[in-house]
């Protein structure tokens, strides 16, 4: 039975539909469902800083600092459509390599279920499926992995 999905998110409209379809599955079972983000650090060389003008507070803050922000209310918002659905959400923000971190947070959460879509922001797609996406799924773990196509 599937009692427990994991729901990696980026905020893309992708990882959006597939929160949707692992709301409905876990209504359907009674189970709940982990939301996750992941903030890449290694892209964060220099201490990039956000213009005060793209940020909700309009003051420079860190790059850092605006993604976990940007996470914090992504999940927010699915966290309501879970709520819609009388489904359980728990929010979890990692750091690290999103591949790995991913396939960490299932096997910690003893997840049944990895639930993600096969694109989202990452300006570094595969040309077939997201390069995030095609990690997981080549990765070596025993946990079923269900792609939610784009379109």
């Amino acid at each position: 039975m599937i009692e427990k999905l994991l729901v990696p998110t980026d905020g893309s409209e992708t990882s959006r539909k597939a929160a949707k379809y692992a709301f409905s599955l876990a209504a359907l079972s009674g189970g709940s469902v982990t939301l996750l983000s992941v903030i890449n650090r290694d892209l964060f060389i220099g201490k990039p800083t956000i213009p005060a003008t793209m940020t909700p507070t309009h003051i420079v803050e860190s790059l850092e600092d605006f993604l976990r922000q940007a996470a914090e209310q992504d999940m927010q918002e699915l966290e309501k459509l879970g709520g819609q659905k009388g489904v359980g959400t728990r929010q979890v923000i990692r750091y690290g390599h999103p591949v790995e971190e991913i396939i960490k947070e299932a096997e910690r959460e003893k997840a049944d279920l990895i639930v993600m879509g096969s694109h989202g922001k990452s300006a570094l797609n595969a040309a077939v499926l997201g390069s995030v996406t095609f990690g997981v799924i080549h990765t070596d773990t025993k946990i079923p992995v269900l792609i939610v196509r784009r379109s």
